[in-house]
């Protein structure tokens, strides 16, 4: 991954462009050759706080450091006036974003959230998770989630809670089984950053544990913690909604046109033109229809009075529906610089593709969105033509974890199927990496406090 550092230094006082520097040296200078010698004159006095001169000589010195170690990002106008060829993507001036590197060798897979210790179950589990065509993975969904129905629900068990942990709120469910004159214990502990779970067999343990060593057991965090009884007669429904909230079976994406030139929102939200390449574009993610009373996933999108545009494209790539917000299907207001229409469903999906019919550098923030975290750059080359080929890049922001599957060296794609499954999979893993980001991670632990505790 690309990660430079920022252009600017931020303290305690605030932002400092390159403009102040040399004005602010001199006044180094001029406070530095300022002897601090007390006044004799009167009884001194303690001082509440270090000496002036003092405290503005290490202010200066930090900002010396930081001013010679910071690398600034060209502005994307700096980067146009320098002439092509142009990158697909250029990192924000003041960084919060990341771009995936085609030669850097992908990370290792995270383990799965989902463990159960049980050999032809967890057989069965990985044989469930099929590799898809051309070995496109769609990352998991969180399997532990799915294990409470399963395992649990509509049957004997028990629920424990706890809010004293070093990873917020704990949940843990307990259930006992026979199972060929053998014992077993179904074991469920859920967090903020992760849920497991076991099916224990109580002759592989010398005596039963407690519910506190039960934790411990899928969870290191949970060692030496106190757990109450959930008694709350409707907490099973509770918590079944709550595990299965994450899992999700649809998806919305934003679809950007960026034609040559355009380094701005109002300039991305303004096109109301499909060429023959973004048409084509389109005819490959999914299909045109019709939205009015339309009975597919709608994505947000009106399917009774034709507030949104009469079209959009939808698909379903491996039992998962997808309605994409193509910008230049939403509807057009005449006189509205900022097309709030059309920002209104792009600027709250997570993630976008940006299409480019021609080499323009596309920038992360150019669109304001406290929603977007990630894009995906697709550049046409000789469209409309049996070489069509598509150019890929990868930017999301700085929180946001690596996601598959990786680009290939070189990042180009021949039109056709392959390129459809590489670019559908990619989509749906970078939303579900993006849950993983700080500001997704908290509205969960929010969610989790409301609806369990």
């Amino acid at each position: 991954m690309l990660r430079r550092k920022r252009s600017v230094s931020f303290g305690g006082f605030g932002w400092i462009d390159k403009s102040t520097v040399s004005a602010l040296r001199a006044r180094k200078q001029e406070l530095l050759s300022i002897p601090n010698v007390p006044d004799t004159g009167g009884p001194p006095s303690p001082p509440r706080t270090a000496p002036p001169t003092i405290k503005s000589a290490q202010f200066f010195d930090t900002m010396d450091k930081m001013e010679d170690d910071y690398i600034p990002y060209p502005k994307i106008e700096e980067v146009l006036e320098r002439g092509g060829p142009y990158p697909q993507v250029i990192l924000p001036e003041f960084g919060g974003y990341w771009i995936e590197d085609p030669e850097t060798p992908p990370p290792p897979a995270p383990p799965p959230h989902s463990l159960n210790i049980r050999g032809d179950e967890e057989h069965e589990e990985e044989e469930d998770a099929p590799a898809g065509d051309y070995g496109y993975r769609l990352d998991e969904i969180n399997e532990a989630a799915r294990a409470y129905r399963k395992h649990f629900l509509g049957r004997e068990h028990l629920n424990f809670s706890c809010s004293a942990s070093s990873v917020g709120n704990l949940l843990l469910s307990v259930r006992h089984e026979e199972d060929q004159q053998q014992e077993f214990l179904h074991v469920l502990i859920r967090c903020r950053v992760k849920s497991v779970y076991h099916r224990l067999s109580l002759t592989e343990l010398p005596d039963v544990p407690s519910v506190p060593e039960l934790a411990k057991l899928l969870c290191d965090e949970a060692a030496g913690l106190r757990f109450s009884p959930v008694l709350y007669p409707k907490a099973s429904q509770l918590i079944v909604n709550y595990d299965e909230h994450e899992v999700n079976n649809t998806f919305k994406f934003g679809v950007i046109y960026q034609r040559f030139g355009q380094v701005s929102e109002e300039e991305l939200f303004r096109n109301n033109d499909e060429t023959s390449a973004f048409t084509e574009f389109l005819q490959l993610l999914g299909d045109t229809v019709e939205l009015q009373d339309f009975k597919g996933f709608r994505g947000g999108l009106d399917v009774s009075h034709g507030q949104t545009g009469s079209q959009s494209v939808y698909t379903i790539h491996r039992q998962q529906e997808i309605m994409f917000h193509v910008s230049t299907k939403l509807p057009f207001t005449e006189g509205d610089t900022q097309q709030l229409q059309r920002k209104r469903h792009i600027g709250n999906d997570i993630v976008a593709l940006v299409f480019q019919e021609e080499a323009t550098p596309f920038v992360p923030d150019m669109i304001a969105s406290n929603f977007l975290h990630a894009f995906i750059l697709v550049q046409v080359e000789e469209p409309c033509s049996d070489n069509t080929c598509y150019k890929v890049s990868v930017t999301a922001r700085e929180d946001v974890p690596p996601f598959g599957p990786p680009l290939p060296n070189p990042a180009v794609f021949k039109k056709g199927p392959e390129f459809r499954e590489f670019v559908l999979t990619k989509l749906i893993n970078a939303e579900l990496a993006c849950y993983k980001s700080d500001r997704f991670a908290r509205l969960e632990v929010k969610k989790w406090s409301k609806k369990i505790l």
